[in-house]
Parts: structure tokens; sequence; C-alpha cells
């Protein structure tokens, strides 16, 4: 008897139904069956089910004489199912990577439940994704399981079916199954969830919720959506019979009151001549449905549902319609006098004297003080303490700026001002190109990280990774640095090739990583205490790079199941990319997030070991002189999509995993820092990490400010003594070498 049963029934969707079925039978956890149900599709839906069912026998194909709907279908993939857990899938939509694993370990952990809600995302055919916007009702924290009405938010939920996994001895005990016609997961969603004597949810997206730009069944335009009618009559008979649920009948009303208005609304739905009728009809469900003492007028176009008042409804939909398009036009025409008057002011300000004593710092485009200009800032005010600071922030990072350095909004005056008469202006990405260089103002480019992936003019090659860069504006930029700071050979050389110009190459080192000469280990174990890592665990911080040529930015790396490998001595630091926009492990509590986190300097003090991809990261970490180990599971695509200015798995900093099963052996058998490694690592040091001395800084403003052009003598590389790793301590401990994985079993396989 298989763990779950994966029904998907299908009906014209032959351009999606491959990545479906392969998104489930290439979960990491294999217990499943895949009940693929061919709804009388006229197209090639039934030859593609066959295909697999052949290559795998977990594939249980089941076709249907004709067409019945996806509510029958269901049932009749139902019928076929013989798991302890019932899923399901829509034929053009994907389980995600590790989806099942996750949700085998949930149930694991909450008692084996009625009922599991995990979270979804939609796909838009752009490749954008967007999360359940309600996915705060998913929240793990608090007793599990539960009962409905101790968490009645889930009824804010999507109320659909393939959101949860169904235990399928309660489905069968409670006698449920899908009705025919639109919104079929109505009549089947409320009743399993109101009925449910145990409920528990998960934190994670598990299901990918394709948004096709056509073809999809609610976005058709038929008479069909006067089913919702039909199915809501199901819910409250439902309710009838089972007089203990009598208490959800305000909730359901309202529930459905607000279907009904979001039905009528959606212009893609109703043919515009039964308009009027479906809101005539929704009038006599509220009379029907209504509960005594309940409000109606909750919101207004409930109102105007519960009244039938169709043309006062199409009425104030076009005064809504037209005030969005005024509010819109005003804003806009706001939005150009202001950019005109900042403009002039702009203007003016630039024809005012220079400001020999200022000087303005940016990175990351706003997004607070740190990497190399963070760096420099405090060494101007250190090492010249006469030019007064600035720095550009967005205003929700305005708390990371000192309190001893001005704080400045992009696009506000005092920005244009301060850009206009400042005499020094450093950022580390390009700076702003409305920016007009003056007569005596220096701009000094630091950049973020040594290049392993191409930049600059190289990109050219590269029309993925480019997108939609502006080479010219790019170089007219370059045109106006004075100084880029580079942090060695390699550097300087791709730098002065990729960003052709008449600057002059600073090769001093990076001042980002001149914290890590000067923290100590008593400041190392309060970052650790601030992250929350268990004491006495070694800490891995995995941040893995963007890759150009992938449409979503998912790991490919199952962080907790590393993590169950290798046993109760590790925890994982997880960063993502910024441009991810989100966590990469949600619900572990050995899996911290620290997206978010400001500093990605103190994250690497903080840890004991690095797992990164293609990130220059690893060029940062290495001055640490801590173990490093390489992901390059797909080295041959990044490398073709983006291209690179060496291959990484040459001359890598330390141990190369190629497959997530290599990286485990690697910690599992302290090959990660074993005698091999730190060999690895040393080679890399010595080629790519020559300044960082700790006052790679110092050196910038000596030149830069001071008119020092003689550069200060280098700390060598065997003279320097970055702050020791809290692992050093263990490296006796016998959690430094933890048993090697047995075996293909995962670690929530049953006894």
């Amino acid at each position: 008897m298989p763990r779950f049963s994966v029904i998907v029934p299908a009906y014209k969707v032959q351009a999606y139904l491959h990545e479906c079925l392969e998104s489930v039978l290439s979960q990491s956890y294999p217990d499943v069956e895949l009940i693929a149900v061919d709804d009388g599709s006229p197209d090639a839906c039934g030859a593609i089910i066959d295909e697999f069912a052949a290559r795998d026998p977990r594939v249980r194909p089941v076709h249907l004489p004709q067409n019945q709907g996806l509510g029958p279908a269901r049932n009749a993939g139902m019928r076929e199912a013989s798991g302890d857990y019932l899923l399901f899938l829509d034929g053009d939509d994907t389980l995600t990577p590790h989806a099942l694993r996750a949700i085998a370990d949930r149930l694991l952990e909450t008692g084996e439940p009625d009922v599991l809600v995990h979270d979804y995302a939609r796909t838009y055919w752009s490749g954008r994704t967007v999360r359940n916007q309600a996915a705060v009702h998913l929240a793990e924290r608090g007793p599990a399981p539960f009962r409905l009405e101790d968490r009645p938010g889930l009824l804010h939920q999507l109320m659909v079916a393939w959101n949860k996994a169904y235990r399928r001895e309660f489905v069968e005990r409670a006698g449920f199954t899908f009705p025919p016609g639109y919104y079929e997961d109505t009549p089947w969603t409320y009743p399993v969830l109101m009925t449910a004597e145990s409920i528990a949810t998960l934190d994670r997206v598990c299901v990918h919720y394709r948004q096709r730009r056509q073809g999809s069944i609610l976005g058709t335009t038929s008479r069909r959506h006067f089913d919702v009618f039909e199915q809501y009559d199901r819910v409250f008979a439902y309710v009838e019979q089972h007089p203990e649920l009598d208490r959800w009948r305000p909730v359901l009303f309202r529930r459905m009151v607000d279907h009904l208005a979001t039905v009528f609304v959606r212009r893609d739905r109703l043919p515009r001549e039964v308009r009027a009728e479906f809101l005539r009809t929704a009038r006599a469900h509220c009379r029907r449905h209504r509960v005594p003492g309940v409000p109606l007028h909750t919101r207004l176009r409930h109102t105007l549902v519960h009244l039938g008042l169709h043309r006062t409804f199409r009425a104030l939909q076009v005064a809504s319609a037209l005030r969005r398009r005024t509010v819109r036009l005003t804003a806009k025409l706001l939005r150009a006098t202001r950019s005109a008057a900042l403009r002039l002011h702009y203007r003016i300000q630039r024809r005012l004297p220079l400001r020999a004593d200022r000087a303005v710092f940016s990175a990351y485009g706003g997004r607070g003080h740190g990497c190399n200009p963070g760096a420099l800032e405090a060494a101007f005010r250190t090492h010249a303490p006469h030019i007064r600071t600035a720095w550009v922030a967005h205003p929700e990072h305005h708390h990371t700026v000192p309190a001893a350095t001005r704080r400045l909004s992009p696009g506000t005056a005092a920005y244009w001002t301060a850009l206009a008469r400042s005499k020094y202006l450093i950022d580390n990405i390009d700076f702003d190109p409305g920016l007009v260089k003056r007569p005596g103002q220096i701009l000094v480019q630091t950049r973020h990280g040594t290049p392993l992936k191409h930049m600059g003019l190289d990109l050219q090659e590269h029309p993925a990774a480019a997108a939609d860069t502006d080479f010219a504006e790019q170089l007219r930029g370059v045109d106006q640095w004075d100084y880029v700071v580079s942090a060695n050979r390699h550097s300087s050389l791709v730098w002065e090739r990729v960003h052709p110009g008449g600057y002059t190459t600073l090769e001093y080192g990076q001042p980002r990583n001149d914290v890590f000469q000067k923290t100590t280990s008593t400041e190392v174990t309060r970052l650790r205490e601030s992250l929350g890592i268990p004491e006495g665990t070694i800490a891995i911080l995995y941040a893995p790079t963007y890759r150009d040529y992938r449409r979503t930015q998912r790991t490919t790396l199952d962080l907790q199941r590393v993590l169950d490998r290798l046993g109760p001595g590790f925890v994982i630091l997880a960063r993502a990319h910024h441009t991810c926009g989100g966590p990469l492990v949600t619900g572990s509590s050995r899996v911290i997030d620290v997206t978010d986190h400001r500093s990605v300097e103190q994250l690497c003090l903080a840890s004991d070991a690095l797992v990164t991809d293609y990130s220059s990261i690893m060029f940062d970490y290495a001055n640490l002189d801590r173990p490093i180990v390489i992901h390059a599971d797909d080295w041959e695509a990044y490398e073709a999509a983006r291209g690179t200015y060496f291959d990484l798995r040459s001359c890598a900093p330390g141990a190369v995993a190629r497959s997530e099963d290599e990286l485990i052996d690697i910690f599992a058998t302290g090959h990660w820092r074993g005698s091999r490694s730190a060999q690895l690592r040393s080679a890399f040091r010595a080629r790519f990490c020559p300044y960082d001395d700790g006052r790679a800084a110092e050196r910038v403003v000596r030149h830069v400010v001071l008119g020092e052009t003689g550069r200060p003598p280098v700390v060598p590389l065997a003279e320097r003594h970055p702050v020791p790793s809290a692992a050093e301590a263990l490296a006796s401990s016998p959690i430094a070498i933890v048993p090697h994985p047995a075996g293909p079993l995962t670690v929530t396989d049953r006894t």
C-alpha cells in the first residue's frame, strides 16, 4: 500500500500534462501511486498517460469513455486509489520539488491528521511566480493537529481540492465525492474541513498553480457558471444533514455571497445577455440561505447581490472604473510635475559651488548600509573625519545607517542636492542614470565581488543574462568613473576589459572583507546567539547565486533532507539571492532563514563552513580560511547561459559536489574540512585574496581623499590571523564525523 495516491484528471491539457506527471514521478519521496484519469480528452492526453504507465509501474491509467467533467474524473481516480493519503493535482499544474517528502514529514509530525492543508503559488506564462496571499493562515505555530473551529481562518484559503492531503480512510468513511459541474471543489472542501476531526498545516509551497493565458475552465465565458448556485445548495444541504455543523452557516453564507459577487464581476465568465439573470438568481439564493441575525451589509457588493440590483451594480462598476482612471491620471500628472521640478532643482544645484568636504555613498540601489561602500564610509569617518558622509537608502533601510551619517532617500530634493554638490560619490553598482558629473567630482566604483560569471560587455554574447541591458548607456556611466576598487589581479583584468574607460584601478583589496581580520571570538559568539544557532552545532551558510537560465529560482537542494541525513550536530543558515524574493525553506527549526539579514559579512563570521554554487561570496569567505564546499550540479547549463571566466571545478576553494548525495557524503565523511580541502583553499586564497589584510578600506581612503599614492604594505597571507570559527573547538567532537548515510532510504520511510 503506497503512502500517497496522487489523482490527476486530464482533459485538453496535452501541452502541460507531461510536466505535471513528471513532477509527481520525480519526487524525492518515491512511495506514491499516480492515478492519471483520461477524462475522454480529444487530444493526446490519453496517449501521454499510457506512455508514462508503460515506463513506470507506479502510474495507473484510467480512461473514461466520454468526458464527464473534473468532479466525476476525480471520483473515478478515487475508486482506484489505495494510498494512505489522497492528493489531487490538475493536469496543467505541478508539484514542487520535494513536496511529497515535506508532506510526509509533516503528517508524521502531526500524528496522521484527517486533512493537511499546504500552500501553493500561482505561476504565470511570463515566468512570474506569486505565492498565495493567505499563507499566513498556514503558520505551523500552535497545537497540531486541530479542528476547524480552532483555526477558522483556513476558510480564507482558496477553496480547492489540490492544496490539501486527505486521509483516505476518513474520506471513504464520510462518503465524500465530487459533484458534476463547475465549481465542484466548493461542496467538497467545505464539508471536508468542517467534518475533519484533525487538521494540520504545512507552511510550504507544494503546488504550482498554472495561470494560463487562455483555455482555463473558469476563464471560459458560458452559462456553466450558473453551476455555482447548485454547488452551494449542496453545501447547505450537507449542513442540514449534520445539525452539529449548523454554527458554520453564517460563515458559509458570507463566503457564498462573496463568491457569487466575484463570479459576477469577472468579465470573462458570464455572457452579457445573462448577467441580469445571474444576479436575480443570486438574490434568490441569498434569500433562501440567509441566516437570521447575520448582517447582510458587510460589503457594498454583498448588498447589491442580495438585492439583485443589476443596473445599480453595473453603474457602480463604471463609476469605480472612472474613479480609478482619474486617480491614475492624476497620480501620473503629479509624478511628471514632481519629476520636472526635481530636474530643475538639480540643474540649479549643479551651478552652485562644489562642497569638498562631502561624500555620498550607496549600495545595491538603496538597500541599506553595507558592502564595500559601507566599509569605505566607516573608513572615511575614521581616516578622513573632515569629510561629512551621507548614505542613500530607501526609508525602510534607514535604520541600517550609522547615527553619525546623514540619511538620504532616493529621488528627493535632498538626494539631488547631495549628488550635485558632493565631491565624492561612492557606489557598488551603476550610479543614478540622471547623474551629470561635474568638474572636480570624484566617482569611486567599488563593484561587489570578484567576478566568476561574465559581466559588462562580455554579456553581449549571452543575451539571456544581458536581458535588456543598454550597453551604450552602461559605457556612458563608466566614462564618469575616476576609480575602480579591485580585490585582486584577476578582477583588475576583467574590469578593465568589460568596463573600458579612463579610470584608475585601485588594486587594494575588498574593503568589505576588512572585518574578517578585526572581529574577535567574543563577537562571533554573540553573532551566533543572535541568529539562534544552538551551542555546540556546526553552522553551514548556504548562499546560492542567481541563475539567468531558469524561469524560477528555487533551490535544487533539499536542505531539510541534508540536515536529516547529517544529524542534529548541524544547522543551515539559508540565504536566498536578493532577486529571489523569499526564503529557501520554511517550517524547519534547523534551517534558519537569513535572507533578510542586513550583513552577509556577519553571516560569514557566524558560520563554520560555506556551501555555495557560483556566488562571489566564495572569494570573500576564503579570507576567513574556513571550509568551502561547491555544489555544482548544473555547471554546464550555468556556464552556457551566463559564461564564466574560469572552470571553477578545476580550481575550487574546497570540495566539489555534483549532486545532493555527494554534498551529504562530503560532510558525512569529514572531507569538507580534510587536508585536501585545506590545500585547495590555500591555493585559492593565494590567487584571489592577496590584499585582504584588514586595511583595504584605509588604503582606498588614503589614496582617493588624502592623496597618498604609495600603497601601504600588505600583510602576507601566512601572517594573517582571521577570527577562528566556532567549529574549530569541535574538531575532536564526535559530531565532526557523522555516520555515513546507509542505503537509499529517506528520512520519512516508515518501518
